[in-house]
């Protein structure tokens, strides 16, 4: 898929290794990494957006504010995005990839750079999505184009169907686990999925490549999924018939339970009912759901569903932050919200939280996290001596109603079927 999508882009064929020059379709600056675009684009380049509309600054790492300094920068970002005509989604309105592809700013084919390591998360469907810095954004942003040394490719396929209290992030964090935390590195893991799992589930799985150190996540068109999202997908997206991959792993969905990533790196990756009972019975202190990779609306209906008609658990607080406006809108509309509100959530503005430890709950010396992020880095959070493991939404909630690190049918045995999870 890499190789066929940076030949077409560039106009001419590109194989593993080469180098190709393309046309960026999209171009998206995060408000951390606004400063040094824009000191790139006005001092060093002298230079202007070559395309406004194909310039998106969001608004979502701290949002709202957190210090004055941080309100400056923001300050900043809007002033530019006034000036130049380029798009500015504000505070409230999400995290940047969520809100692109809301937006339909990532389509099929689409070249899309992001001042954010998740920007794999577009080739959920079918664009060529990478992070990149200030410098190489500014450089896309300035001409229009970009070059990239083509990616290898990895292929993984998925077989069978996701068991009941299984999910996407499950799948996600096996095949970072599978793969390893440099195991796909400067590659881009081109994932076969046929028909299965939603545009939101592929968002999750895209995302989380850039944990194997991939430089795309790509996620082969099947069945309708995307084109009832009004997508026009190009014959060219798919790989062809006999395409050579570097290395091929093969992941059994049937037989996948709930998986959780323990610290301090993403690829140490284990059953959750296998955990130790020293790590079942440990309490946690915060339970966090949202982020790029589990904010979705399926992420919050998927949590509500065990919190529903019962209550966070003394001691242990849990942050609920809906990845976008539309996502809460939606959450408010078909009363998610209120069940996670009843069962004793803080609801936060859509946006990226506590994820990168910077606001909106940031953790203590000590403490303990389990959350549905994509990082459980030493700091990450917070305090270098405070614990993140990440989970799914499902995961996370029950483990909200316990205090420590369960799974659904764990509360449904202390609690009853109340909840009808």
């Amino acid at each position: 898929m890499a190789e066929r999508i940076l030949s077409v882009r560039g106009g001419k064929p590109v194989y593993a290794g080469d180098l190709a020059v393309v046309e960026v379709d999209q171009v998206m600056v995060v408000d951390s990494i606004a400063q040094s675009f824009i000191e790139r684009m006005q001092r060093d380049l002298e230079a202007v957006p070559k395309y406004p509309e194909r310039v998106s600054i969001v608004i979502d790492h701290v949002a709202p504010a957190s210090t004055v300094s941080v309100a400056q920068a923001q300050k900043e970002a809007r002033e530019y995005a006034a000036a130049t005509g380029v798009r500015l989604f504000d505070v409230g309105r999400g995290i940047c990839h969520q809100v692109l592809m809301e937006e339909g700013l990532a389509r099929p084919g689409w070249i899309v750079l992001g001042s954010d390591s998740h920007s794999t998360t577009y080739g959920a469907v079918a664009a060529f999505g990478t992070g990149m810095g200030a410098t190489d954004i500014a450089l896309a942003a300035a001409s229009g184009k970009t070059w990239l040394r083509v990616p290898e490719s990895v292929k993984v396929t998925f077989t069978g169907n996701l068991q009941p209290g299984v999910s996407a992030k499950d799948a996600a964090l096996e095949m970072i686990r599978v793969l390893g935390a440099d195991g796909a590195t400067y590659q881009s893991v081109e994932m076969h999925a046929g028909d299965r799992f939603s545009r939101g589930e592929r968002m999750t799985l895209a995302n989380l490549c850039v944990e194997a150190g991939a430089k795309a996540g790509l996620v082969v068109p099947g069945g309708e999924i995307l084109t009832d999202y009004g997508y026009d997908i190009p014959e060219w997206v798919y790989p062809q018939a006999g395409a050579t991959y570097v290395r091929e792993v093969v992941l059994d969905l049937d037989a996948l339970r709930p998986r959780m990533s323990a610290p301090n790196e993403v690829d140490n990756v284990h059953d959750v009912a296998a955990l130790s009972a020293e790590l079942r019975g440990m309490h946690v202190d915060q339970v966090f759901i949202g982020t790029c990779t589990n904010g979705r609306i399926e992420d919050l209906r998927e949590a509500a569903a065990v919190l529903k008609g019962r209550k966070v658990a003394p001691g242990t607080r849990l942050l609920i932050i809906p990845a976008s406006s539309q996502v809460m809108e939606q959450a408010m509309e078909d009363g998610t919200l209120l069940t996670l509100q009843r069962a004793g959530a803080a609801l936060g503005t859509p946006g990226c939280g506590p994820c990168m430890g910077r606001h909106q709950g940031v953790l203590a010396p000590g403490e303990v996290c389990v959350s549905t992020s994509n990082r459980n880095f030493i700091g990450r959070m917070g305090d270098k001596d405070a614990k993140v493991y990440l989970a799914s939404p499902a995961v996370a909630a029950a483990t909200a109603v316990m205090g420590r690190i369960a799974l659904p049918e764990d509360v449904l045995a202390v609690v009853g079927a109340v909840g009808g999870y």
